[in-house]
């Protein structure tokens, strides 16, 4: 089965047609026999679903918590149909990697009815690149950090995700790009109390002008142009959630890198490796990232009615 991988990310359109475990990349739609989309926030879905409009709906309706990844896959999605009309189309999630994270990990120390009937709990994503690099790696014990335009931090014990920096929504946890990650909440009702921001404004910059290029003073985020603080404050960050990671996995057995920055900044990469080198022995893997393999063998998955 000749698969279409779409993946639409924060600061990327990526095409690939995967026949078997062979993928070449693509510059647009071109003819297949399913296509299989990568979706950031899949809400409480708990496994690939084929697309319908129940789906479609759902996944719109999550794009208020994604809105930089999800509303370009819907593009995406809606721009598939109108070329190809009829061909099979399934949506992948970045959440369900995380569906085992333990009560603990996944709770917020947040009202009972925001909890249980809002819904509000740690999610996790970036779980295909996750799920791919721990593939990859033999080891029990390991901390993912895909660091690339979004970047997290996971601890995955026995195959399993345990514990992962990204929450509710892909806002939390380390910098990133351009999107701030975790910050005090005071901070921000005080701008919105003291009406120095608007709504939309403060998610504007929180999604658009914070993280590297908020340190940097405007850019696009790239490390390579990044400030001496930016850089600074991106390693102190990454470096103390692997930390963290490391407590969750109860130990560490291997460190690995993917995404743009965790596979090419060698600089930063061994600047945060050397931080953590206080946790003991383990070892160090740079892995490629490639999500499109894990999306088109779920995709054939649930076409051939194995899911």
């Amino acid at each position: 089965m000749r698969v279409l991988v779409v993946n639409a990310g924060s600061t990327s359109l990526k095409l690939h047609l995967v026949e078997g475990d062979h993928a070449t990349a693509v510059d647009e739609i071109v003819a297949a026999d399913a296509v299989g989309h990568r979706i950031v926030h899949g809400g409480t879905y708990d496994a690939p679903q084929l697309l319908d409009d129940a789906v479609e709906r759902e996944i719109e309706r999550l794009t208020v918590l994604a809105p930089l990844q999800n509303r370009r896959a819907l593009e995406a999605i809606r721009q598939v149909r109108e070329r190809s009309p009829g061909v099979p189309q399934v949506a992948v999630f970045d959440t369900t990697f995380h569906r085992t994270l333990p009560e603990a990990a996944a709770t917020y120390a947040i009202p009972r009815i925001w909890r249980e009937t809002y819904g509000v709990r740690r999610i996790g994503f970036h779980g295909l690149s996750v799920q791919w690099a721990v593939s990859q790696v033999r080891a029990p014990r390991v901390v993912v950090c895909h660091l690339g335009g979004g970047c997290s931090v996971t601890a995955v014990r026995d195959g399993r995700s345990v514990d992962t920096t990204m929450g509710f929504t892909p806002l939390e946890g380390v910098p990133m790009a351009t999107r701030a990650g975790s910050v005090d909440p005071g901070a921000l009702l005080y701008l919105l109390r003291e009406g120095l921001v608007s709504v939309s404004e403060l998610e504007h910059a929180l999604e658009h002008e914070s993280g590297l290029a908020g340190l940097s003073d405007g850019g696009d985020g790239d490390i390579r142009a990044a400030s001496s603080l930016a850089v600074a404050v991106f390693v102190h960050r990454v470096s103390g959630a692997v930390a963290a990671m490391a407590s969750a996995c109860g130990g560490l057995d291997a460190l690995v890198f993917t995404g743009g920055i965790g596979e090419h900044a060698t600089a930063v990469r061994n600047e945060i490796v050397e931080r953590a080198r206080f946790l003991g022995d383990f070892r160090v893997e740079v892995v490629t990232a490639r999500e499109e393999l894990v999306i088109a063998a779920e995709t054939r998955q649930v076409c051939s009615g194995n899911r």
